[in-house]
């Protein structure tokens, strides 16, 4: 993993976070979890080509 990847996650992390709390604090919970749950989504993406070498890594280690 680069580290592009990790400051672009943690950039993800730092305006879910800022959008969430002025949406919460507006009174609108429901667009904050949306907002939370939309940067969840989009990360859990970008870690999806490394998961999947991580499987495949163990696989071969264990000879699954």
């Amino acid at each position: 993993m680069s580290i592009n990847m990790i400051f672009k996650i943690a950039a993800v992390g730092i305006l879910v976070t800022i959008l969430g709390q002025v949406l919460k604090h507006s009174g609108r919970e429901e667009h904050a979890f949306l907002i939370s749950l939309a940067g969840l989504i989009l990360v859990l993406l970008w870690m999806l080509p490394y998961i999947y070498e991580l499987f495949e890594t163990m696989q071969t280690l264990f000879q699954l």
